[in-house]
């Protein structure tokens, strides 16, 4: 009864912070919180009401369950690191997924070991880690899940301008399929508010980079137009170096041009949860939706962005995992 308790007390709160602005980390925590509560409440029931102990069996089915999932998930994650490589090249961001898999059967090879050698201090040691490692899965799962709600939201009939962040340009003048698939996907929402009676005007956001032979937002203008949209209604911000700079200086031309207007932001689905962040932070009244991407690059990038939203929360974060781990090392010191 007290989970079920508990999992409508952070419903609630995910409702109050929802309704408030949908574009807080907190909300995904508050919703994850929820579902925990709901699961652990829904075993309690199962081997409360079941009879002749079939109850726990059913636990441990869902448990052993569990496990291979997880020895799944791993495989298929550094499978997807090999293919990062073949198709994107060597670079850090794109080790992303393989990293993670061979991390998920490094701590599985850690309980394993524990287990078998019967050993406290290596039993202390796994279970340090699997606190952590559990922390910061459950955050990872909350940011995928509320993610994946996010990207549902219906694009809002209000919205003046919808802004396409840029994403580099390939060549130093070409825009790339990603880029594309942002653009495109903007022009789609700039054409479903404009039959809606609105007159939006759309904004392509990217500065020259050092490698870049033109700024990117003219190059993301230019594509636009060469494919037969309206030229009088794009605007450049062609001075931005990043996603920070995309929307502030977005948020500049908007106000100079309609003061308070809304807007519609567009990117990639990997990216649209942590652009709405950011762009909550910079003050910008939009929402965010996001643009195909191919299924293979999506683990990477979203572990990247998850990475990026993790460390932009880094003293509660990074204070919580050293408590964690300052609690294994109590236990440790408690063996002495």
């Amino acid at each position: 009864m007290l989970a079920y308790a508990l999992a409508a007390f952070f419903l609630v709160l995910f409702a109050i912070g929802a309704l408030r602005d949908r574009r807080r980390f907190s909300n995904a925590v508050y919703l994850g919180l929820a579902a925990v509560f709901v699961a652990l409440a829904a075993v309690g029931d199962v081997v409360a009401h079941t009879p002749f102990g079939l109850g726990t069996w059913v636990v441990v089915a869902v448990l052993v369950l569990l496990a291979l999932g997880v020895l799944v998930l791993a495989g298929f994650l550094v499978a997807n690191g090999v293919k990062m490589v073949r198709k994107e090249g060597r670079r850090p961001a794109n080790l992303l997924s393989g990293l993670a898999g061979l991390g998920i059967f490094g701590v599985v090879a850690l309980l394993v070991a524990a287990l078998s050698v019967h050993s406290r201090a290596l039993t202390i040691v796994a279970g340090t880690t699997l606190l952590v490692v559990g922390y910061v899965s459950f955050l990872f799962l909350c940011f995928v899940g509320y993610a994946f709600l996010y990207g549902r939201l219906r694009i809002r009939r209000d919205a003046d301008f919808v802004v396409v962040l840029g994403s580099g340009l390939s060549g130093g003048s070409k825009v790339p399929p990603l880029l594309a698939s942002r653009l495109d996907r903007g022009r789609q929402v700039f054409e479903k508010l404009a039959v809606r009676g609105n007159e939006p005007v759309l904004i392509t956001s990217g500065g020259q980079g050092p490698d870049e032979l033109l700024p990117e937002s003219h190059a993301m203008a230019d594509y636009l137009t060469a494919r037969g949209f309206p030229a009088d209604r794009v605007l450049r911000e062609d001075r931005s170096r990043t996603t920070e700079e995309n929307l502030a200086f977005s948020r500049d031309i908007m106000e100079r041009e309609r003061p308070g207007a809304a807007c519609v932001v567009v990117t990639n689905n990997y990216h649209a949860f942590r652009a709405a962040l950011m762009s909550r932070r910079a003050g910008v009244d939009g929402q965010v939706v996001g643009a195909p991407t191919a299924a293979y690059f999506w683990p990477s990038a979203t572990i990247r962005e998850f990475a990026a939203v993790f460390l932009a929360y880094k003293w509660i974060n990074l204070g919580t995992c050293l408590a964690l781990t300052l609690l294994g090392a109590a236990a440790w010191w408690g063996i002495e």
